[in-house]
C-alpha cells in the first residue's frame, strides 16, 4: 500500500493514512540493525548495506524515496572544496580539504559554465536518469521512486565558487553575477530536457537558495535571476507532465509563493520553513513533505517528540498531498530509542 499511498498523495488524492518518507535514516546503521535485525554497520559490504537499507525502507513503510542523480560530480573540472563535517556513521564523510580555483572574486564574474564544462550530452543524461530511476525502483519496489538534480542553480553556484567568493562576487557586481547564473542555467537545460523525457513520473529538483536566516542576498536578485531561470528550466518538465518536487534547505518563507509560481507541484522543507502557511495556501493544490525538527528527536523528551509529530500531523492530515518526514534528517547521533518512539507515534497518529 505504501506505493499506492505515495502516488495518490502526489496526485492529491486523500489516503487512509498519511504517507511518509525520511531522507537518510536508511543509512543510520545502528537504527537499521535494531529495526531489521540485519547485522550491518559502516564497514559492512555494499551488498549487506543495500539489503539492510531496502529492508528498513520497507519496515518503516516509506511511500516516497527522495533521490537525485546530478550532483557535483558534473562540476569536478572546476569547483571549490569546502571540507565536510562528520555526519555519516563513523565519520566516514569527514573532510578537511579546502581549496578554491578562483583567486579573486572578479574572476567569478566572467565564469561561463558551458565554456568550462562543455555542453551536456542530453542523450547520455537521459540514459543516466533512466538507469538511476530503474535501480531505485529495484531497490525500493514498494515506494514511489524518482531521479533529479541537486545542483539545479544556486546550489551549483555554491559548489563552484564556495560561499566566500560567491558573496564577494555578488557584492562587487550583482548584475554581472546574475549573468553568471543565467549562463549556468543555460548549461543545465540539457539535464532538464533529459529529465522531462525520462521514465520517472515524479522528478526531484533540489536547490539551496537560502540560509536558515533566510535570503543571503537582496530578494530582488532572486526575482531577477533565480525564479525567471526556474521557469525556463522547469518548462520542459511541465510540458512533459512531470510532477516537480522542489527542495531547499534553510528558511524560504519569503519565496514560497515565488517557487509555487515557477510551476512546482510539491515542496520539501526543513523545520524552519513555515509548513502551516504552505498547508493553508497550497494544501489542496500541491504536495508537501515535512517537517518535524530533528533537534527534538536528538535531545527531546518523549512528550516533546509526541507533540512535534502531532504538530506536523495536525497541519497536514487534511491535505491530500502531505507526507510526514523529519525535516532535516535523522542523523546517526540520534538516540535510537528516540527514533523508534518517533516512528511509533507517527504510526499511531497517521490514520486519517
Amino acid at each position: 500500500m505504501s506505493y499506492e499511498r505515495g502516488m495518490a498523495a502526489f496526485n492529491l488524492e486523500m489516503t487512509d493514512r498519511i504517507p511518509r518518507t525520511e531522507y537518510s535514516a536508511h543509512r543510520y546503521w545502528g537504527l537499521i540493525k535494531v529495526v531489521t535485525g540485519i547485522d550491518v554497520n559502516e564497514h559492512s559490504s555494499k551488498e549487506v548495506q543495500t539489503k539492510a537499507t531496502s529492508a528498513f525502507v520497507k519496515a518503516w513503510d516509506y511511500s516516497f524515496v527522495w533521490n537525485i542523480l546530478v550532483h557535483s560530480q558534473y562540476l569536478s573540472k572546476c569547483k571549490t572544496k569546502m571540507g565536510h563535517a562528520s555526519y555519516a556513521a563513523g565519520g566516514v564523510d569527514f573532510s578537511s580539504e579546502v581549496s578554491c580555483p578562483f583567486e579573486e572574486p572578479e574572476e567569478c564574474l566572467e565564469f561561463d559554465a558551458i565554456e568550462v564544462y562543455g555542453e551536456v550530452d542530453e542523450r547520455k543524461a537521459l540514459e543516466n536518469f533512466n538507469k538511476n530511476f530503474k535501480e531505485k525502483c529495484k531497490l525500493f519496489p514498494d515506494a514511489v521512486n524518482t531521479t533529479g538534480t541537486y545542483i539545479t542553480l544556486v546550489s551549483g553556484l555554491i559548489e563552484i565558487f564556495g560561499w566566500e567568493m560567491l558573496l564577494l562576487a555578488l557584492a562587487i557586481d550583482d548584475k554581472a553575477f546574475g549573468n553568471v547564473a543565467n549562463r549556468y542555467a543555460e548549461w543545465m537545460m540539457p539535464f532538464m530536457r533529459a529529465l522531462a523525457d525520462c521514465d520517472a513520473p515524479i522528478v526531484k529538483i533540489h536547490d539551496d537558495i537560502v540560509w536558515t536566516s533566510g535570503a543571503f542576498v537582496n530578494p530582488k536578485w532572486y526575482r531577477e535571476y533565480v525564479f525567471p531561470n526556474y521557469k525556463k528550466m522547469f518548462a520542459p518538465l511541465r510540458e512533459a507532465g512531470k510532477k516537480i518536487i522542489y527542495t531547499s534547505d534553510g528558511t524560504f518563507n519569503e519565496f514560497i509563493d515565488d517557487i509555487a509560481d515557477c510551476g512546482v507541484n510539491g515542496f520539501v522543507m526543513e523545520p524552519t520553513t513555515d509548513m502551516k502557511y504552505i498547508a493553508e495556501k497550497y494544501g489542496k493544490t500541491h504536495s508537501f513533505v515535512g517537517n518535524a525538527d530533528t533537534r527534538i528527536l536528538l535531545s527531546g523528551t518523549k512528550e516533546e517528540i509526541y507533540n512535534e509529530v502531532k504538530r506536523c500531523v495536525d497541519i497536514g492530515k487534511n491535505c491530500p498531498g502531505f507526507f510526514m518526514a523529519v525535516g532535516n534528517h535523522i542523523p546517526p547521533n540520534t538516540p535510537i530509542e528516540n527514533a523508534l518512539y518517533y516512528n511509533e507515534v507517527f504510526e499511531k497518529l497517521s490514520k486519517r
